[in-house]
C-alpha cells in the first residue's frame, strides 16, 4: 500500500503543478476568444472609456464577472458586459481573472528597421 502511495503521489502532484502553470493560458486564450480586447486592449490597456484591467485585484475581478453573469451593473456603460459573461463559468471566470491579475506584457521581438540609405541632399 505504502508503495502506490509513494509512487501516486508524486505523480499527482505534477499533475496540480501542471494545471496551475496553464489557468495563466487559459484565461489568455478565453480573452482572445470572448473577444475582450475589442474594448479593453491587447494589452489590457484600456481603450478610449473603457478601463484597463492589467494587474487588477482578482477579487474585484471576480466579483464583478459574476455581478455581470447574474445581470447587475452599476450604469449603463458596464451593462455592455453583460452578454460578455452571461455564459461564463465559474472555471472560466477563474481563468480570466488569473490571466488578468497575473498578467505580464510580452515585448514584441519585431522592431522598427530604421537603416536606410539616403541619396542626394534630400532635395525635390
Amino acid at each position: 500500500m505504502r508503495l502506490r502511495l509513494r509512487f501516486l503521489l508524486p505523480i499527482f502532484l505534477i499533475f496540480l503543478t501542471l494545471d496551475a502553470n496553464s489557468i495563466y493560458d487559459q484565461g489568455k486564450a478565453l480573452y482572445k476568444q470572448k473577444g475582450c480586447s475589442g474594448c479593453h486592449g491587447t494589452r489590457l490597456e484600456g481603450m478610449h472609456l473603457y478601463p484597463y484591467l492589467a494587474n487588477r485585484a482578482k477579487g474585484f475581478l471576480i466579483y464583478k464577472l459574476k455581478r455581470f453573469r447574474s445581470r447587475q451593473a452599476d450604469n449603463q456603460q458596464q451593462e455592455m458586459m453583460i452578454p460578455f459573461a452571461m455564459n461564463l463559468s465559474d472555471k472560466e471566470i477563474d481563468a480570466l481573472t488569473s490571466y488578468i491579475n497575473q498578467y505580464v506584457d510580452e515585448k514584441s521581438t519585431q522592431q522598427y528597421d530604421d537603416s536606410f540609405y539616403q541619396e542626394g541632399d534630400g532635395g525635390s
